[in-house]
């Protein structure tokens, strides 16, 4: 974003979310009824099937689309590969495992671009469609909201202790189970008009991307720490073990700058700021919609839904975490 801020800005009438508010992807309108979204987002490995690691990426890449209420049309392979050192045999499993999820979200696979890279990169470019009317951006957040998470979070823990060896099975198979499942129940929330403000939890870790909102709505927000559903208690067991990827140590030094701790251990104030790959999504959530929102949220059977703070008033954009 350092970077974004420097460039200068978008003057089109046309384009509705641009790198200003730091959404999850951009937003260009056709016309009344259509707009196109697009977005793009690869990562190195992490985990050692490339099949299932091509699923990964090609899911966390979706999302972006989900997160603005949108559904994918067209995705394209972003391929980085070491062809001295990696087998064509694991280049096709990633391929396979990406082009697996592009199915399973209804999109078509187009095409794509392969280089030689030092260490293999995969991802996907996605462009989906959304009604301007009914897509959901970062900055519609409003006071009174509440705050829905999706997916629990831990994943960037958990891959670190699968590199060190640490990582349980058990704890293994619910992470890559999380990572895998496309975030689809968000195109549908805005389609039914049920929620306007959203977007998804992926490297900021919940309290950067939780921060973004709040400046890009003009608000504040509370989260109750011990309503964060985690992957696994022994989450906690990784962290004592300084299995803490430095993303997260990053975003924790960042979210230091706008969050209010009160009576957070050490541990949650990480788990926070973990870094997410494919993570779920943050749905803010008029509480007289509830009842709906769980509801459509348990039809696509997302890994969890769970109520985990509110948005409030104000215009300081600072986040109060309490036990």
């Amino acid at each position: 974003m350092q970077v974004l801020r420097q460039l200068p800005p978008a003057r089109d009438p046309n384009l509705l979310v641009g790198a200003a508010t730091a959404d999850d992807a951009g937003v260009y309108r056709i016309d009344r009824d259509r707009a196109l979204v697009q977005t793009v987002d690869f990562f190195t490995p992490i985990v050692d099937d490339p099949f299932i690691y091509g699923q990964i990426a090609a899911a966390n890449a979706l999302s972006d689309v989900y997160a603005m209420g949108g559904r994918p049309l067209t995705a394209l392979n972003l391929l980085g590969v070491p062809t001295d050192v990696v087998a064509p045999a694991v280049i096709n499993a990633i391929l396979r495992g990406g082009a697996a999820k592009v199915k399973e979200a209804k999109c078509a696979l187009v095409g794509g671009h392969t280089i030689r890279n030092p260490e293999p990169i995969y991802g996907l470019s996605v462009t989906g469609l959304v009604n301007p009317g009914r897509m959901m951006t970062n900055a519609a957040a409003r006071p009174g909201d509440l705050l829905v998470l999706t997916k629990p979070l831990g994943t960037g823990i958990v891959t670190t202790g699968i590199k060190r060896a640490l990582a349980r099975r058990a704890t293994v198979h619910r992470a890559v189970a999380s990572m895998c499942a496309l975030n689809v129940a968000g195109a549908e929330l805005a389609e039914l008009r049920l929620v306007r403000g959203a977007t998804d939890v992926t490297g900021y870790g919940l309290l950067g991307h939780l921060g973004s909102m709040c400046r890009a709505s003009g608000v504040g927000a509370e989260i109750d720490a011990s309503r964060v559903p985690v992957l696994s208690e022994e989450v906690f067991k990784l962290i004592a073990k300084e299995c803490i990827p430095g993303g997260s140590r990053e975003n924790l030094e960042t979210a230091n700058e706008f969050t209010d701790w009160n009576g957070v251990t050490n541990p949650q104030k990480i788990l926070l700021a973990d870094a997410q790959t494919s993570g779920g999504l943050l749905l803010c959530v008029r509480p007289h919609l509830r009842d709906d929102v769980l509801k459509i949220l348990k039809q696509h059977r997302t890994p969890c839904a769970a109520v985990v703070g509110r948005i409030l008033g104000g215009r300081s954009a600072r986040v109060r975490v309490r036990q």
